[in-house]
This record gives C-alpha cells, structure tokens and sequence, in this order.
C-alpha cells in the first residue's frame, strides 16, 4: 500500500481507433501538472498513461484499414499517441500498452484469482450494445434516433445507433459489492470528484447493481479467458487492470512500485467515470486489494456546443494549437481558462486573446521588463536590496499566500484555483513597478539604493513565479530561470521545492542575469480552426 508521502497520477488508456484530439490533450496536461507539483513539492510521485488496444471497435477500424488490429496500433501509437506526449509536454514515468504481455498476464491472473474465489460464473446476456463505448447500455441510457437513426435507439454519447447482442458469457458478480461501494461513498467522500458527478453515481449504485458480463465470443480481438480460451475478456474489464499491472502487480507478490504507488489518484473524463467509481473498485474489492485513492472526472471540452468528437467532425488536433502557441500556452490555457471538473468551451478567439492578455502582455512582459532593468540598471547582476519598505511586505505576502491557497487547491485538485492563486504575484509585481516605476528612480543617482531594491524586489518575485508555475509552463519558466541566473547558486528549477517557495531572498544577489527571448513571442497571423 503507497506510502503517506506518495502520490501516483494516472490518464485514462486512449482508445487506438483514431489519433487524438485536445479533449485528450486536457486529460493528459491535467494529470501532468498535478504530478509535476508533487515532485516539486518533494512526494515521491509516479504517473501514468498508456493505450487501449483490444475490443471490437479497435478490430472493426483495423479491418476498415486492411491491417491487422496489433498493426493498427503499432502505427497509431508510433506515429500518433506517443509523439502527443511530446507535443504537449508530458513527463509521465511509463506508458502502458494493453498488448504487452506485463499487461495481459495481470488480467489474466487477476481474473483467474476471481474465477477461483467463486466470483465469476457462466451465462447468457442479450442487451443493447454501443460499439463506440464498449459498454451495454440501458434503454433509459439511450435516446430516439432522428433523421437516417428514426426508430432506432441511439447514444447520446457517440450520436449512432446501438446494436442488440445476444451472447454466451462469463459474468462478474458485482451486485454483491453494491453496499460496499455505498459504504465506500460514504466514508470517503471525496473518492469521487467533482460533487456533482460523486452524486450521480451514488444514485446510480443506489437503484441496484447487475452482474457485470466480463467476456465475449463474438469477436477474438482480446486476452483470453485462462480458463476458456473461446472468450476474450471484455474490453473494460481488461483496460482497467492496466492501473496496476503498469505497477508489476501480481497476486503472489504484488511489488516494489505497487506497494510504493498503489492506491493512484484517476484523472479521468466524466463520460467514463462510471467505470472508474463503480466498477473498477468493485473489481478490486473481490481481488482484496485497496480501490483507488480518488477518481476525478472533468468535464468536456465544448465545441460548437457539442462534445469534442472525430466522428463528428469537432476532433482538433492538438498540433493545431502547439504550432501556433507553443505547448506551454496551451497547457495553460486549458488548465486556466476552464473550472477543473465542469464542462468547458473551446474557442480560437479566447485563446488568442488569454494568449496575448495574460500570457504576453502579464506574465511574459514582467519577465522581459524586469530582466532588462537589472541588465541596462545593474550591469546584469542582481542587485543586494536595501532596506524594504511596505510594498515590498506586500510583495512577500501576496507570494508567500500564493503559495499556500496553490498548494490547498492542488491538493482538491482545483488546478484552476491553484493557476489562479500564483497568477496574484504576477499581477501585484506588475501593479508593484508601474506604482514604483523604477525607470523614473534610475534617473536619480541618489535613489540607488532604492533603485535596487525595487529590482531585487522583482527578480526575486519572478524567482518564485518560475518555481510555482514550472508544472504548468516548464520551457517558459526554464527560459526565466536561465535569465535569472538561478541555476548556478540554486540548483536545476525542476529541482526547487514548491513549499519553499514563498521564503524571501533565495535568489543570491550577485547571480548575472542574460538576455531573456520573449517567453510568449508575438502571433503574427491569426490561428483557423
């Protein structure tokens, strides 16, 4: 069981039938900038993300392509999803496949222990089936087909038909876990996150849980029942596993990294929260083994009003973004512009203008004014201050409450909030020189000691706004770091504790700046969707 001082992070495994899109990109930002502030603040921090690769809607897009289902996503993952981790700058510490054997052999382990605790038994199930979700779903899950679906069930979700599927299968019994999951709601009510999604699915597990049917012969796209090799597991009951076979579990040694990072916090998508909160830790609870620690399902990102979607044609490439922007905007844009769990529009004139106001003309012109002034005033050397008056306490506050109100809202996992709380420094440091206009001081050669102390002042805000922002922008922060002159009396930024942050004059007076780039260059032509 993961030690008090640990902190695992996983993304959902993506589907392999299309390359991704940003709602992806959300997911995976998300989950990245929460496992960057915990090794920041000195947790010993694992994160996790991977691929989905078996089930019938990865068979039926191979066959579509003329490949193999294992060639399809050899490609899609070489040319598609690992290359999104560069793009949008993920440091996570292991990528899953589920066709790695490390994977399949847990499933099967794991579904054998269950077959031999008397928890998997033999049956039939007809049902309404959503390719697209890999779930059979309900009638009150579905709505009327319009147009070319009229008289026929449809998921809101994908916006196509269901099929109706009659199949000998191997059942999970699940109902038997329903008042333990009740139990678990309650005394951990923060298991599941954001509240409104906590309460949905309580209702949901509250109107009665059927057996789960965890296996298919309809199709052979799949790990193998060990004990029926007719069946391939279904394709959930496989994903979900990859939580802790990525952790080396087995059930006759469960590991080094699992007893490190196991139970892990989930980031996921609200449409597949249900699997996660209900499911997932009922599987668990049958293997004996600790659910998860949290399961965070955001909302989706808006396009046109519609949920991000290829089939749709709402699908943008997080490339699309990238290339004009940088990856640092768009990790902060998105983490910024959007309530952590709630639903959220995108636009390209929002992002344009967040761009230009917070990023550019906020952030990005402190950071250039500031460097310039120690270079053109100090010779670019960071000067010693002299004494502080009551604007630079104001400054030491604002940076000293930023750090705990960020760290408090990291820790419920309102990245939003904690943006939003470091964003204050940036905002007092500008009020801060436009109130104390050090270029008007420099002319007065009495006004020197003044002078430097206004620009440590600065600087060594703009030291603490590199350390507290680096999980969000780390190659602007690592541009200001390099122009501070931190890093040969301070050490490498990604090696600065966030806790540490707020504590007053770190950065050395003596350390010489260098020229600073513009963190968030000028957008010459105007982005198109």
């Amino acid at each position: 069981m993961a030690a008090g001082d640990s902190f695992s992070v996983t993304t959902p495994i993506f589907y392999v039938n299309d390359a991704p899109h940003i709602g992806h990109a959300y997911t995976e930002v998300a989950a990245d900038v929460l496992a960057r502030w915990h090794r920041q603040s000195g947790v010993d921090t694992w994160s996790l993300t991977g691929t989905d690769e078996h089930g019938q809607k990865i068979l039926r897009t191979a066959v579509a392509n003329g490949v193999t289902p294992k060639e399809w996503a050899d490609k899609l993952v070489a040319d598609a999803w690992v290359p999104l981790l560069q793009t949008i700058d993920i440091a996570n510490d292991d990528f899953i496949r589920t066709t790695e054997e490390r994977h399949e052999s847990v499933v099967q382990q794991f579904l054998q222990k269950l077959y031999d605790d008397g928890l998997i038994y033999d049956g039939e199930y007809e049902g309404y089936y959503c390719v697209g979700c890999e779930e059979y779903k309900q009638p009150s899950d579905l709505v009327d087909g319009s147009g070319e679906f009229e008289g026929q069930y449809v998921c809101p979700i994908h916006g196509r038909p269901v099929e109706v599927l009659k199949e000998k299968n191997y059942f999970f019994r699940m109902s038997r876990f329903q008042q333990r999951l009740l139990d678990l709601y309650e005394s951990q009510p923060d298991f599941i996150q954001p509240d409104s999604l906590r309460n949905e699915i309580v209702s949901f597990v509250r109107r009665g849980l059927d057996d789960l049917s965890i296996s298919r012969q309809s199709f052979d796209w799949g790990v193998r029942v060990p004990w029926d090799d007719k069946h391939v597991v279904y394709v959930w009951f496989d994903a979900l596993i990859n939580y802790i076979s990525a952790l080396g579990w087995n059930p006759e040694q469960p590991g080094e990294l699992f007893d490190r990072f196991w139970p892990s916090n989930h980031i996921v998508g609200k449409d597949i929260a249900r699997f996660h909160a209900v499911i997932w830790p009922a599987m668990l609870m049958a293997a004996d083994l600790p659910v998860p620690r949290r399961v965070f399902g955001h909302g989706w990102l808006l396009v046109g009003g519609e949920k991000m979607s290829k089939s749709k044609l709402t699908g943008i490439a997080p490339s699309q973004i990238t290339d004009v922007f940088g990856s640092d905007a768009f990790r902060y844009y998105f983490l910024r512009a959007i309530a952590f769990g709630q639903d959220g529009s995108f636009s390209w004139e929002d992002l344009a203008a967040r761009y230009q106001a917070e990023l550019a003309n906020g952030f990005g012109n402190l950071a250039s004014r500031v460097v310039a002034m120690v270079g053109r005033y100090c010779d670019g050397v960071v000067p010693e201050a002299g004494p502080l008056g009551e604007a630079e306490a104001g400054i030491q506050r604002t940076v000293a409450d930023a750090v705990v109100a960020a760290t408090a809202a990291i820790d419920r996992f309102a990245i939003h909030d904690s943006i939003a709380a470091v964003w204050s420094i940036v905002d007092e440091l500008n009020g801060y020189l436009t109130v104390q206009e050090p270029w008007k001081v420099a002319k007065d050669e009495s006004q020197t000691e003044r002078l430097r102390t206004i620009l440590y002042t600065a600087a060594e805000g703009l030291r603490a706004l590199a350390v507290l922002l680096s999980p969000v922008l780390p190659q602007a922060t690592q541009k200001l770091w390099t122009a501070l002159g931190a890093e040969p009396h301070l050490g490498a930024l990604v090696d600065q504790r966030i806790p540490d942050a707020g504590e007053w004059e770190q950065l050395p007076a003596g350390a010489r700046t260098q020229a600073l780039e513009a963190l968030f260059p000028r957008i010459e032509h105007e982005a198109t969707a």
